[in-house]
């Protein structure tokens, strides 16, 4: 039976990130983790739950508290283990319906890796958060899904990286990431056959990147689509669909 976990959202949901959790060096502020509700000031504020009538939709809140001591963590995550791609025979592991969550360590390190990327205009510091080739392979009831992840998504993924560092400006080190925002209502379980898919996943659209410059001015990236794999949240449109 699919696990079904109540969307506690009042809103969008922002997620925050730790400055702990960027690696030495000269790298971008990030702020400190957590998720909250994109209506509300405080740090600390409840969101109210509500369930979605159609299909499960993935757990996209916690309070900032409970979730501040993450990050620290998180920099030294394995991340081509959370979750595990292959089985001890070699072969991909299948899908679960497990619910991603935007308060996952991993996914937050992942988030941290496509803002740096972008900062540095340098898309192969995001790949570890985007859309695994061996699970493409599963997912899409397709000719050569390895081949149309080579030649179309990551490519598309290094375009848009490379797009959204020119609009940072010429002093991209100056911007603070502030979080990831989704609106619970595109979190969405897609079926067996929907989309070219030949398993299932969860997906969200049109997630919003939010930054901010050193006076305090707030700016967003659009982050187009986010799909699940064995319970983890991961990019496959950082820009657009194409």
């Amino acid at each position: 039976m699919l696990k079904r976990r109540s969307t506690q959202a009042l809103g969008s949901v922002l997620l925050l990130l730790a400055a702990s959790s960027c690696d030495g060096g000269a790298a971008p502020s990030v702020p400190s983790g957590g998720v909250a509700s994109g209506a509300s000031a405080s740090a600390h504020a409840s969101a109210a739950a509500a369930t979605a009538s159609a299909a499960p939709s993935a757990a996209a809140s916690a309070s900032a508290s409970s979730a501040a001591a993450a990050p620290s963590a998180s920099a030294s995550i394995d991340l081509s283990k959370e979750p595990e791609l292959v089985g001890p025979d070699g072969k991909t592991l299948p899908q679960t319906k497990d619910e991603p969550s935007l308060d996952s360590p991993a996914f937050k390190r992942r988030l941290d890796l496509v803002w740096r990327a972008i900062v540095a205009n340098d898309a192969t510091l995001a790949e570890p958060a985007f859309f695994p080739v061996e699970a493409y392979e599963v997912v899409k009831d397709i000719e050569k899904p390895r081949a149309d992840w080579k030649s179309r998504l990551i490519k598309n993924f290094h375009r848009d990286v490379k797009g959204y560092h020119k609009e940072l400006g010429p002093e991209p080190q100056a911007l603070e990431l502030v979080g990831l925002e989704i609106d619970p209502a595109r979190v969405k379980w897609i079926e067996p056959g929907k989309e070219g898919n030949k398993v299932g996943y969860y997906r969200v659209t049109r997630g919003k990147l939010r930054f901010k410059d050193p006076s305090g001015a707030e700016k967003k990236l659009e982050l187009t689509s986010l799909i699940s794999w064995r319970g983890e949240w991961f990019i496959v449109h950082l820009h657009g669909f194409k």
